[in-house]
């Protein structure tokens, strides 16, 4: 089939490649967002699906929004047989929904109906749970509500921050989005519609809700610290400034601390919550770059008592 690929962060590449690779059909053109501020200079920067597709000698189509009527023409001019779409980033119009003959294929990384919207992985990673995965669909104008062509699987380990579990679905997603492009060529794929039952929603998590609260039980500020590593980042105040949490770990063992409270020994920090402690691996003090906890508790010299967001 011909198609047109919509993506634009890294996670949208492995998918990207697969198509690249696939024997069977021809990506014409790529769909990514426009270029975008990066770095201390602030320059535009071209997307990852952008620049991966101008190596391979891709059309590269940037519309500040897909409803532009320019980019409509350039697509009903290549006439794609389909979109596959990964982490794109934009609302597609019905305009731009019904020019593909087979439609845009999403890759969602979660298993639909659960974890609908912009933060499947960290929602999944800060609910604890064990089971997650990706799902191909077709997509309607309901937020990513329509009908299933496939699924993977994929555990999610005790230790897995968001950016881990994505690393692992981005690859796996990959290869279960190319063999739909390759099922829907065939007519063996039909798709499914989702079940009423278990829908949740996945919205974006906002630096907000990435504040650590120490009163919570241990397990839930791992799942916080965790869920949000990479971005937007776990973080807390020590002194007034806010202070990052890169890693940390739950230590079952230490007790007898009260929410917040620091303990720094000379290799390690533990901070209490609201049932035991958990070990500060890696931090970043603001304006800082990442530190081992142990080495930025000795240059701030903690007092006997002093908490976090006190």
């Amino acid at each position: 089939m011909k198609l047109v690929f919509a993506g634009t962060p890294e996670v949208a590449v492995p998918a990207l490649d697969a198509l690249i690779a696939s024997e069977r059909h021809e990506v014409a053109a790529v769909l990514t967002r426009p270029d975008a501020p990066a770095g201390r200079g602030r320059r535009l920067v071209a997307s990852p699906v952008a620049q991966r597709a101008e190596e391979e000698g891709i059309e590269v189509l940037k519309p500040a929004k897909p409803r532009d009527e320019d980019f409509l023409a350039r697509l009903r001019e290549i006439a794609p047989d389909c979109c596959p779409v990964v982490a794109y980033g934009a609302l597609l119009p019905r305009a731009a929904l019904d020019i593909p003959v087979h439609g845009w294929v999403n890759l969602h990384f979660s298993l639909l109906p659960a974890w609908r919207g912009a933060a499947p992985v960290q929602h999944a990673v800060l609910a604890g749970d064990e089971l997650t995965g990706a799902t191909t669909f077709l997509i309607e104008e309901g937020l990513d509500s329509g009908p299933v062509f496939g699924v993977v699987t994929e555990e999610v380990r005790p230790t897995d921050t968001s950016g881990d579990l994505l690393t692992r679905l981005a690859f796996a997603g990959a290869g279960l989005l190319a063999a739909t492009m390759d099922g829907i060529e065939d007519g063996s794929l039909k798709a499914v519609p989702q079940p009423a039952e278990g829908v949740t929603l996945a919205p974006k998590i906002s630096v907000a809700d990435a504040r650590i609260d120490w009163t919570a039980p241990a397990l839930r500020v791992d799942r916080v610290v965790r869920g949000c590593a990479p971005s937007p980042g776990a973080w807390t105040r020590f002194r007034g400034e806010r202070l990052k949490l890169v890693q940390a770990a739950l230590a079952p063992g230490h007790t007898g601390l009260a929410p917040g409270e620091l303990r720094a020994g000379k290799n390690s920090v533990y901070v209490g919550t609201g049932s035991h402690a958990v070990e500060l691996i890696w931090v970043q003090p603001q304006g800082k770059k990442p530190m081992k906890a142990a080495d930025w508790a000795r240059g701030v010299r903690i007092s006997p008592g002093e908490r976090l967001d006190a």
